[in-house]
């Protein structure tokens, strides 16, 4: 008898999982539609949304009254029952200033608040930093510190899972041994962290150019570093160490060589795409700044933007080489500023370039793809545990 009672617990707990993830994926369903959906008997899928509702996570929303016969009640996941966090730590961000931006969603993907913290940190540590903006996300939306399930770190380096520790960055105190862990035992609720090129890929993947592509390399073309984010299929490679992507450090220079080591950060980092602007007479301030002037006025930037192409073309054809991506795709502030005109000249050079044919598109996504991406990782992570409690249960 315990093993029946326990199956049927199971099962029980498998239904409301299959319910609610429907209800999350679709909106708003009647009874009906999640009977066809998960092919479940009437009584066994209102007893799911019974149990669901007195949870709290499930509500009444309205009525359908589009069909013949007694208007069938409309159900939503309640919104409010949990929220994601995501956090961007930024050694130089959107006021060219270390800063820490923030926003927070409710379980439908709605943001209720977002807030931007300029932060020195070499007078606070990163710790402090991330749990200040969190606060303040609490505060300006009166959520309570328990609905908040998931906060999502994006950094500009890489995260090794094994180690717990951050890697390759700029920011004092963020890779310092123990940080993480501390960060989580702080709030008191689970944390992710990733590279922000990957989190602006998952951004592009939900949100973007890529949303039906198969695969995509994404190249970030940053106000100062670069990176790269492999997405397979919708799951983006990491690496070992959480270290893939790492594009800038690619090396450039054969081993007799008797001139200095140059890798690909060397030819279209920020300051390489600043000097290049220079050398060509093209005005701003920053890299972006300059792009934007060239893109705007081709014949007054003479060659810069041919030969810009002509350097992200080298990193692209390494990239399309090895992995041979069905779509590239040229995001980050540079890329955004050049547009469809750096776009064409990049399209040009890699006719040259590149051993193999792969589409490439500039980025639709004009707000923080960074950001986003942590809100989009951070809600799957919320959603995929509340589906689990269900079934833990």
């Amino acid at each position: 008898m315990p093993r029946l009672a326990g199956s049927s617990k199971l099962l029980r707990a498998m239904n409301e999982s299959a319910a609610l993830a429907h209800l999350l994926e679709s909106g708003t369903l009647t009874r009906a539609d999640l009977r066809r959906l998960t092919r479940l008997s009437t009584p066994t899928i209102s007893e799911a949304l019974r149990r669901l509702t007195e949870s709290g996570l499930v509500s009444v929303v309205g009525h359908n009254r589009g069909r013949p016969g007694p208007n069938a009640e409309l159900y939503a996941a309640n919104p409010d029952a949990a929220y994601a966090a995501a956090v961007s730590v930024r050694d130089i961000g959107p006021t060219d200033a270390p800063s820490v931006v923030a926003a927070l969603c409710n379980l439908t993907g709605a943001i209720r608040s977002r807030v931007e913290l300029r932060v020195d940190f070499l007078q606070t540590d990163p710790k402090t930093a991330v749990l200040d903006a969190v606060a303040v996300l609490r505060r300006d939306s009166g959520v309570p510190a328990d609905r908040i399930r998931h906060v999502q770190l994006g950094v500009a380096g890489s995260y090794d899972v094994r180690t717990q520790t951050i890697r390759h960055v700029d920011v004092p105190g963020l890779g310092r041994t123990g940080l993480v862990p501390e960060i989580a035992a702080a709030l008191d609720t689970s944390i992710g962290v990733d590279n922000d090129v990957n989190l602006a890929a998952v951004a592009e993947r939900r949100r973007g150019v890529a949303r039906d592509a198969d695969g995509f390399a994404l190249l970030w073309l940053g106000l100062e570093g670069l990176g790269l984010a492999i997405d397979t299929g919708g799951t983006l490679l990491r690496g070992a160490r959480g270290g893939a992507g790492e594009i800038g450090y690619m090396p450039l220079y054969a081993p007799d060589s008797t001139h200095r080591k140059v890798d690909l950060q060397d030819l279209v980092g920020g300051a390489a795409v600043l000097a290049l602007a220079q050398d060509h007479g093209v005005p701003g301030r920053t890299s972006p700044e300059a792009v934007r002037a060239a893109a705007a006025d081709p014949r007054a930037a003479g060659e810069f933007l041919a030969q810009l192409a002509d350097r992200i073309a080298v990193g692209l054809a390494a990239v399309i080489a090895v992995l041979d991506p069905s779509l590239v795709v040229l995001a980050g502030p540079v890329a955004q500023a050049g547009g469809r005109t750096l776009l064409a000249a990049v399209e040009s050079a890699l006719h040259r370039a590149a051993p193999l044919e792969s589409a490439v598109a500039v980025t639709t996504i004009d707000d923080d793809a960074v950001l986003l991406g942590a809100l989009d990782a951070g809600l799957i992570a919320v959603r995929e545990a509340l589906i689990a409690s269900i079934r833990d249960n």
